[in-house]
């Protein structure tokens, strides 16, 4: 902890991210608390509403309240995003590990599977998955998560043909360690710095993976509050109230930002050669 400190102290982008994150996940914790309102009370009365004191954000097209909406949407975006980098990281971290550590005909049809679902785009393969295991964000995410392991299972496949090269790794065969202790005690910690820059890299793409499902109609229904939701329906009125947008739109982009910005971070600091430079 006191490491991470004092990273924070000497990295102004890490720590504005994580700033940044954690006023996030705060919200996201104390939604009931801090909302002004109810996210899904209606109100038709008060449609497409501007700005004012009530409602600091506005209201939407059925008069429910923006900002309490933008709240109670936090926690579902970090949810559908921690999801899928989850499902990613159980499927591709150990199919990757395996075609780096045994070779072979294994990583012949690893690599060769792989590079199968990586020939398709990312959105559609993504839709496609969603549409076998059914609409909703849970499915949604799980299959974005299926979409992500491939590029995991070939990242941590490079680092372990690198790691298994070392004499240390060597040595561990000589004195008759077994393959599981092999890859937990000596190819997994020396491989995954690359994997965690990597992993807060996808929360960012996850992130944006949602609000596209969202947009669609793929992702969360409603009534439940999601960025990506609300962005749809502010699209239909955006000649008319174009500031509807505006508040989905950002919250997007700050938070893909701050993702981004985290992972940059963590590869300067996890790499020896740029931390000196």
């Amino acid at each position: 902890m006191r490491g991470v400190l004092k990273w924070l102290r000497r990295d102004l982008r890490a720590a504005l991210s994580v700033g940044f994150l954690l006023l996030l996940l705060g919200l996201s914790l104390t939604a009931p608390i801090v909302a002004p309102h109810s996210p899904t009370n209606q109100n038709v009365n008060n449609t497409l509403h501007e700005p004012d004191a009530a409602h600091p954000l506005g209201t939407d097209d059925l008069g429910r309240d923006v900002l309490s909406r933008l709240i109670y949407g936090a926690p579902a975006t970090l949810y559908a995003s921690f999801l899928a980098v989850g499902v990613a990281i159980l499927l591709g971290v150990p199919v990757g590990l395996l075609a780096g550590f045994l070779g072979g005909w294994v990583d012949d049809i690893i690599s060769r599977i792989i590079d199968t679902l990586l020939s398709f785009p990312a959105i559609v393969l993504a839709i496609a998955v969603t549409g076998a295991l059914g609409v909703g964000l849970t499915n949604g995410m799980i299959a974005v998560g299926i979409v992500f392991s491939p590029q995991l299972a070939r990242l941590v496949r490079a680092q372990t043909l690198i790691v298994k090269q070392e004499l240390y790794v060597d040595a561990a065969r000589v004195f008759g360690a077994s393959l599981g202790r092999i890859l937990w005690k000596h190819i997994v910690p020396n491989a995954i710095q690359p994997v965690i820059v990597q992993v807060t890299l996808l929360l960012a793409v996850a992130l944006l993976a949602e609000a596209s499902l969202s947009f669609l109609g793929l992702g969360v229904q409603p009534p439940q509050p999601s960025w990506g939701a609300m962005l749809a329906r502010a699209y239909h009125y955006m000649e008319i109230a174009p500031e509807q947008m505006y508040a989905p739109g950002i919250a997007i982009l700050l938070t893909a930002l701050a993702f981004n910005a985290l992972g940059e971070s963590l590869r300067v600091a996890l790499d020896p050669t740029m931390k000196r430079r």
